[in-house]
This record gives C-alpha cells, structure tokens and sequence, in this order.
C-alpha cells in the first residue's frame, strides 16, 4: 500500500500548483468482472475504482477496494469476500503500469484511440505482469479509458473450493470503464 500511495504522490506532484498538467484522475472507476459456466452467470460490479493516469509518460495506476464489488446474490458477495479473495486479509487490488503507445494519442484532438497497456496487476496479495488492449476516448478535457482483458483464479492464488468449482469459470473476463477528469491539486 505504501509503494502505490507513493506513486499516486509522485503522479500528482509536479506543477505544484492548480490543474497538474497532463495528469488526469477518478474516484468512480468501474470495473466488473464476468465468469460464465453452464451452471451459473456470476456477475460482480465494483464503482468506487480510483485511477491517475498521466498523458506525459503513459502512466497508469489503480486502487480497487475489493469489498466494494457487488453481486446479484448477497450469498455470492458473501464467498468472494470471505472465502475467495479474503478481503480483510487482502481489502485492495492494485495496477501500476504504463500505456506504452501514449505518444500515438493525440489529447488535443477528440477521437477513440486503441491503447496498448503492460503493467503489474495485485490481486489476493499475487502480483503478475499483464498486458492488455483498450481504447482512450478524447472529449475536450474529458478522457474515457475502456479494456477488457483475462485472468484465472490460480494465478493469483484463489482457490475455489470442490464444491462450487464448476460454478465458477476457469477463465474470468474482467472489464475496466473509467470517466477521467483533471487532477486539480489542492492549495
């Protein structure tokens, strides 16, 4: 948690003063994550996301606070917070990583612009490179940032009891919807 409250200090420090240039942030990040099987859908939302993202060198950081995904069924939330991913053990998951064609963007110019994103995902105290697809939209000082990318509940250490395993699909689809504005950094 230290290292990633560092690296939110060290992206919104800089100008020092009013509007950090180029530095763009939101507190209502959502992301949600499908798993589908022939027995069930399991389908968690989670709208209280936080992100910095920096135009200058493609920087990109996350805080998931993991309690806040919610489910269609209380009995399912219960699982994945206590039996699954262990929220009061691990209650954040993090990314730190860059969108490595940022000079390919043009944030002067409205338009949708594909992305290309590598960094380090944290989840359930593992951390794993990925690298994933997406699109920046371009809205006057407005920035949206979408992707949709893989993972498996083994590789980061979750283990999903006999019982409900086939429940739950071997290959979850997690989706990323940001909303950015810009970082106004206060006097």
């Amino acid at each position: 948690m230290k290292v990633f409250l560092l690296l939110i200090w060290l992206l919104v420090l800089g100008s020092g003063e009013g509007v950090a240039q180029n530095r763009y942030f939101t507190r209502a990040g959502h992301i949600w994550f499908f798993s589908e099987t022939p027995i069930e859908n399991i389908e968690a939302h989670n709208k209280a996301v936080s992100s910095f993202l920096s135009f200058d060198t493609g920087e990109l950081v996350f805080s998931v606070p993991m309690k806040n995904y919610e489910f269609r069924k209380s009995l399912m939330q219960e699982h994945f917070n206590e039996n699954f991913l262990e929220t009061d053990k691990y209650p954040r998951g993090t990314f730190k990583g860059t969108i490595t064609n940022i000079q390919s963007i043009d944030f002067r110019k409205d338009g949708v612009y594909p992305t290309k994103v590598t960094g380090t995902l944290t989840i359930h105290g593992v951390s794993r490179q990925v690298t994933a697809d997406g699109t920046l939209d371009v809205k006057g000082n407005r920035i949206g940032a979408k992707s949709t990318f893989t993972i498996t509940p083994q590789e980061y250490n979750i283990e999903i009891p006999l019982l409900v395993r086939n429940h739950i699909a071997k290959i979850i689809q997690i989706n990323v919807d940001m909303q950015y504005e810009p970082y106004v950094a206060k006097q």
